[in-house]
């Protein structure tokens, strides 16, 4: 860690620890059970959760360092990160991403990115020490929060209103070797009879990291959010909660793009109601409104292009949304599950460029010339819901579960450039209506055994870049992409059987073991990809290589299978042993090859120890190499590795945490298959990005 890096790290520490000498104040107990605002996708019920839904809580205690929300991910089985830098992170489930993924937080806000490069996906719009838990849904298995393809997540905030009366409240800070980097965060709160109020404040600071060889990947980023959250209780069975946060991101490297972000700011306004046990037949109302607005602003000024080119853009996206659900008990142990949704996002923005020299020659121009190109057109796309669903048990042992929804889509384009009306003469709003549909069924054979089958009909209408980009390179590969606006909307059928089991020993050494393990497979129809299309000419640089455009189209044939497998053993009381793998084929039937971003095997090992003040843990994830590609997409293959990661812990007072992780220790040089290569680099050819080598950081943590 560097002189600077370390003295920052100790006077955050010594300030820290100074701060024990308060005396902490007795909270007093809840005299009524809290309406609690947000309802949940999962519990942690095996009967009652959605079929195939899994939740990750993520404890400060074992929270040592995090980039951005996207880190929460790495560790859950099926999930993969899509990585372009350190900033602009997205996951991907099972060969999912993108929209393709239902990404929400508090059960239904959304934030769509501004950038068509995705370098502001709504993992860098939420503090990641304000997430509580993870909830997935494993596939197109509950309707209620939207339309969904592969699958939902959602990243559940802190739910003050479940705490204890009085104020509350942490600060922590935390900093690493690799990169300089330095996070904190600060929350206060109050939790009162009626009324209750929650503050963030977070700022990360992020230098560029260096991979396994020494190489200094350029991936530096500062953000500063902030959230404030007031919550009023009417009477005893309502809620209202208005939420407002805002998110600054500055000085953005992206490696694997070819701008990088100078500003990056969002905010998100959103207002909650709930009523509760309103009547025998009808139980509870829940509503929700939300808008949120991206304002984004890239440029290539510290690239080797600049010298050729200026480029500037500026672009924003506005989302409008919200919720209306009625949970109904028409007979007793039925719920039933009406409610519409509404979903709206709006994008504009343009590139300025400044031609400097001429393009063929490299010769400076007498006179440059200033060109402007319509990034998203004024495009827009609403969707508007309505869904049903119920769950009936057929028996003590078997849990029925149905459901339905539709969506009426609507997509229109307010100002198309001309090449693009040239090719498409008849643009116009246009109007689709999709139906999804799903079934499954829980069999709980014994309290713990539980065997699940479902299936689910998902369907996902094209988003704004494959109907509406016009000739920008936004893939993983350098070439140019062309919209299609009369795109079909995709459908995954997917079908799945899955078990859950634990069994509990008393007088052995083996304490406990949980086990489980589920496999699917999806028929995809009208799978949307990229192709090169030979009718179209390049437009930008028409020399360079590659000369060829893509446009997006459907795909006849396009199927995924795979499985996920995980056991784990407690033992000696305070130790556990974890394995888990995860697996994803995925068939481009048409072009004789893979879809694109599909992972490799991965398995992970796990050995922790815990107890009351002191936990540790040891983790060796081994990832396959990964042969089978998708050569259309600029793909290639990928060699595997294995990296080793330590994480220690400890509680030694009641409101002082400290922890200490090195994060690939062996220092492994490698590259994970989903990221993506440099880009416009002057030190780089255009090769993937290799992930950082061996890092230490620490993390010191107080509340009250």
């Amino acid at each position: 860690m560097s002189k600077r890096a370390m003295a920052k790290l100790c006077v955050l520490l010594f300030g820290t620890s100074v701060s024990l000498a308060q005396v902490s104040t007795v909270q007093d107990s809840l005299t009524r059970q809290p309406i609690q605002l947000n309802e949940v996708l999962v519990e942690g019920k095996s009967k009652s959760d959605p079929v195939f839904s899994t939740f990750t809580s993520e404890p400060e205690k074992k929270i040592v360092q995090s980039k951005n929300v996207a880190d929460l991910f790495k560790d859950i089985n099926g999930f993969a990160l899509i990585k372009r830098g350190n900033y602009a992170i997205d996951p991907s489930f099972r060969a999912s991403q993108y929209e393709q993924l239902n990404v929400q937080f508090n059960g239904g806000t959304k934030v769509m990115h501004a950038c068509p490069n995705r370098m502001d996906p709504i993992t860098t719009h939420v503090i990641p020490e304000e997430i509580e838990r993870v909830e997935v849904v494993k596939g197109p298995y509950t309707f209620r929060y939207g339309p969904t393809f592969g699958g939902i997540v959602n990243l559940v905030t802190q739910e003050v209103e479940k705490q204890e009366k009085g104020y509350h409240g942490k600060v922590n800070f935390g900093g690493e070797n690799n990169g300089n980097a330095i996070t904190s965060f600060a929350n206060v709160k109050y939790v009162g009879e009626q009324f209750d109020a929650n503050f963030n404040f977070g700022f990360r600071d992020f230098g560029n990291y260096e991979d396994g060889d020494g190489n200094e990947v350029p991936s530096s980023f500062k953000s500063t959010d902030y959230g404030v959250q007031v919550g009023y209780n009417p009477t005893e069975n309502q809620r209202i909660q208005l939420g407002f946060r805002q998110s600054f991101g500055r000085d953005v490297l992206h490696a694997g793009l070819p701008m990088d972000t100078e500003i990056d700011d969002s905010n998100v306004l959103s207002v909650d109601y709930k009523l509760d046990n309103i009547s025998d037949g009808l139980k509870t109302l829940n509503a929700k409104v939300y808008r949120s607005k991206v304002d984004h602003v890239m440029t290539n000024g510290l690239r080797p292009s600049f010298m050729m080119m200026e480029a500037v853009s500026e672009v924003d996206a506005t989302t409008l949304g919200g919720r209306i659900e009625l949970e109904w008990r028409p007979v007793e142990n039925v719920k039933l599950y009406t409610g519409v949704d509404a979903f709206s996002v709006g994008r504009t923005g343009n590139r300025t460029r400044l031609v400097k020299r001429n393009m063929m020659t490299g010769e400076l121009l007498p006179m440059p010339m200033t060109l402007v190109d319509k990034v998203w057109q004024d495009s827009q796309i609403d969707d508007y819901g309505a869904f049903v669903e119920g769950k009936y048990p057929l028996s003590e042992k078997f849990l029925l579960n149905i459901g339905a929804r539709y969506d009426m889509v609507r997509s229109k384009i307010d100002a198309p450039a001309d090449d693009f009306v040239a090719e498409y003469p008849n643009l116009g709003s246009r109007t689709e209506h999709n139906v999804s549909t799903t079934a499954s069924v829980k069999y709980m054979a014994t309290s713990n055994l539980l065997f699940e089958l479902a299936y689910g009909r998902g369907v996902r209408s094209a988003n704004m870049i494959e109907r509406f980009i016009n000739h920008f390179t936004v893939g993983q590969d350098p070439y140019e992409y062309m919209g299609n606006p009369y795109l079909d909307a995709e459908v995954n059928n997917q079908f799945e059987l899955g078990v859950k089991a634990k069994s509990n020993f008393e007088g052995f050494a083996f304490n406990r073991l949980d086990y489980g393990a589920s496999i699917y497979y999806s028929i995809y129809d009208n799978y949307i990809v990229a192709v090169i299309d030979p009718t179209l000419d390049k437009k930008y640089m028409p020399m360079q290589e590659p000369t060829e455009v893509k446009r997006f189209t459907n795909l006849d044939k396009a199927y995924k299978s795979g499985f996920e497998i995980f056991g784990e053993l407690a033992f000696l009381n305070d130790f556990a042993f974890k394995t888990e793998l995860s697996y994803v084929y995925t068939k481009n039937q048409d072009l004789d090859e893979s879809l694109p971003l599909t992972p490799p095997l991965v398995t992970r090992l796990n050995l922790s120890f815990e107890i009351e003040k002191i936990w540790a843990r040891a983790t060796y994830t081994l990832t396959s190499k990964q042969t089978d590609i998708a050569a259309s997409f600029g793909e290639r293959t990928t060699d595997g590795y294995g990296v080793v990661d330590l994480s220690f812990g400890v509680k030694p007072f009641e409101h002082l945490t400290l922890g200490v992780a090195a994060s690939n220790i062996f220092d492994e040089t490698y590259n994970n298959h989903l990221n993506f290569s440099f880009v416009n680099q002057a030190d780089y050819g255009r090769v993937p990005i290799n992930d950082p080598d061996r890092n230490l950081s620490a993390f010191v943590q107080y509340s009250f």
